[in-house]
């Protein structure tokens, strides 16, 4: 438990409410039980586990020799839409006095029933967390609304499907919480088809029935449409009954509708038909053996769906319960049906089918990576969880902190001779700023820049400055607003080439705008120049340490050195040549040309538009900057502009 900084053994309470969540929740259940030194299990049992009439599954359980700590009498029988209601207020209030008595530090809750939302109603109200079995799943009837409710309320997420996860995090929860680790009840279902199947079969259907030549039937009502899924479990007993296979029928769970399902089964007397096995309850291991080497299983249930595709089975997936389910080739939708022929029909095709084994729901190791996931949940963090919402536009209350803080961003700029960065505010006021050499090596410098940034962010706490982000690079403004481009590198201009054979830039290309009228390009051709002693003419003059850079090019190009000139002038055509592709490209009413070099450029790139550029691009305005420092403002608006925008 030291990952997670937790100094006791984490208290698990799984909650079960009947058969079918409890085939989810036994392999977790049995992994908790098999590290004692980490977790201590307590089970809670409820729902229909409890009742005569659905197979008193709560001994399933005890036999396999878990303790149940409490069992809560929750169903309201009547088996109505009412007695849905009741039965989760009853749970409602029979569960804070055996959570109070737990205390939990967790609760597990598995899928879309409605016992589960009583189950994690109680555990948010009382600050339990909750990790959700089973949640982003689509299906139909009301169970879709209750799983989504159980995920608003659940603090962790355990997921069968990566179409799952992505629900989850297209319903804002935060992905960090979310566990993609497969269906458990799948860990069991890959290894079950090695064991003894025969003798179950017999005991089931028959000493006379065969493997693949018999039917599993489980249908459930669907609460959101009584009256049709009544009737469509009416001609699904009839096409069976002229199927005329032997047929082992499940009743369905206690839902609303269930009571009218029973009276069709007893009404065509399918419990004393010589096709047919009734049964209210089949223990899971004994039951994943007989979907596994059924000809066919039927229903709406969404075992069909999920977990028979593991085998292989034929599947008939019956109404619109599981309507939104990921399946596998196996399963053949039968939407709606007026009469029985259409069952009957997909009966024929499916029979006797063997399809290709799916593992959309698993892969056999999601108890390994549930465990690993519990083991990580630190207790300390807060209990509030939070959502993981898209941007949108902002709250126009404020917050005492923001007020008294200045909204910054830190500008860089990567000059030939000095690497300055600043913090700059809202405002565009430079707040500080740091100026060093630019050393010789790529190394030293990208070490230098990371140095300053640091400098600079820790002194930017002391100086209240919020640091919204660090920007470096040219503009391109359209519409009032910058273009960022997809990867944030727009307007990367001193890197549009304008020959093909031209020095060698610092990007590794050739050619580039910046290897011909940078500041290091200048420093570059300067020193050339001062190598061969064609640098300094009459009324120039150097100390011997100093270093030779563009500002004595200019220098000695005012003098009257041709050479020099030569340079700038050469220089000033590169950019001039870069403006004129960018005016074709993008057409800007504005050119602004800015930093200390601009002054000496301005002519020669007007120069080169008149000669080079096309007609209606000619037109184009293009002056000097006369801000201070608008290389370390240009850089700072990258970032001030977008993290301020409203609207994304």
């Amino acid at each position: 438990m030291e990952k997670n900084g937790n100094n006791h053994k984490l208290r698990v309470c799984v909650a079960t409410c009947n058969r079918a969540d409890y085939s989810k929740l036994a392999p977790i259940m049995f992994g908790i039980k098999a590290e004692p030194q980490f977790f201590e299990l307590d089970v809670v049992v409820l729902g229909s586990h409890l009742i005569d009439d659905y197979g008193n599954t709560y001994r399933m359980i005890e036999q396999d020799d878990f303790d149940i700590h409490t069992r809560l009498h929750t169903i309201v029988r009547g088996e109505d839409e009412a007695a849905m209601v009741e039965s989760v207020g009853l749970a409602l209030v029979k569960l804070p006095d055996v959570l109070n008595r737990l205390k939990p530090d967790i609760m597990i809750v598995h899928g879309d029933r409605f016992d589960a939302l009583a189950l994690a109603t109680s555990a948010a109200l009382m600050n339990i967390r909750i990790l959700h079995i089973e949640g982003g799943e689509v299906s139909g009837t009301i169970d879709d609304s209750i799983r989504h409710a159980i995920t608003k309320l659940a603090h962790y997420h355990v997921c069968c499907t990566r179409s799952a996860e992505q629900h989850l995090i297209a319903m804002c929860e935060d992905h960090d919480r979310i566990l993609l680790a497969g269906c458990p009840s799948y860990d069991k279902l890959l290894s079950a088809k090695n064991k003894d199947y025969m003798s179950i079969i017999h005991m089931w259907l028959g000493e006379d029935v065969k493997t693949r030549d018999y039917i599993v039937a489980l249908q459930h009502p669907v609460t959101t449409d009584i009256k049709h899924s009544i009737k469509m479990f009416e001609l699904t007993l009839d096409a069976l009954i002229s199927f005329n296979k032997r047929t082992l029928v499940l009743f369905p769970n206690v839902d609303a509708g269930s009571k009218e399902m029973v009276r069709v089964m007893r009404k065509k007397g399918i419990e004393h038909h010589p096709n047919f096995r009734a049964v209210k309850h089949v223990p899971f291991d004994q039951f994943i053996q007989l979907v596994a080497h059924a000809g066919c299983m039927i229903g709406n249930s969404s075992c069909g769906v999920r977990e028979v595709g593991a085998f292989g089975t034929p599947v008939i997936n019956l109404g619109t319960r599981q309507t939104g389910r990921e399946t596998g080739e196996n399963v053949l939708h039968v939407r709606d049906a007026d009469t029985q022929d259409k069952i009957l029909h997909a009966l024929q095709l499916q029979f006797g089918k063997q399809y290709p084994c799916s593992k959309i729901y698993g892969d056999g190791n999601a108890v390994p990576r549930i465990l690993k996931f519990l083991k990580s949940i630190d207790l300390k963090e807060p209990l509030q969880k939070k959502f993981c919402f898209p941007p949108v536009k902002d709250n126009i209350s404020q917050d005492i902190d923001h007020i008294l803080e200045t909204q910054s961003a830190l500008a860089v700029d990567l000059g030939g001779t000095n690497l300055r960065v600043a913090i700059v505010s809202m405002k565009g006021e430079i707040v500080k700023k740091y100026t060093q050499l630019n050393p010789k090596t790529y190394e030293d410098r990208l070490e230098l820049i990371l140095k300053m940034c640091v400098e600079a962010a820790s002194e930017a706490v002391n100086l209240n400055c919020r640091i919204l982000g660090v920007g470096i690079g040219g503009g391109i403004i359209h519409q009032h607003e910058l273009i960022h481009g997809s990867s944030f590198c727009a307007a990367e201009l001193g890197h549009i080439v304008v020959s093909l054979d031209g020095p060698e830039c610092l990007c590794g290309s050739q050619g580039c705008i910046e290897a011909y009228a940078s500041g290091i390009a200048l420093q570059r051709e300067a020193k050339k120049l001062h190598d061969e002693d064609l640098l300094l003419v009459e009324g120039m003059a150097m100390k011997k340490e100093e270093v030779v850079g563009a500002a004595h090019l200019i220098q000695a190009a005012k003098l009257g050195n041709t050479k020099a000139d030569n340079v700038l002038r050469t220089a000033g055509t590169a950019l001039g040549l870069g403006v004129v592709n960018i005016l074709h490209t993008m057409n800007p009413s504005l050119v602004i040309l800015s930093g200390v070099l601009a002054s000496h450029y301005v002519n020669a790139v007007k120069d080169v538009i008149n000669r080079q550029a096309l007609s209606s691009a000619k037109t184009v305005d293009v002056v000097v900057s006369n801000l201070a420092d608008p290389a370390l403002l240009g850089a700072a608006s990258l970032v001030l502009d977008y993290t301020t925008r409203r609207i994304y």
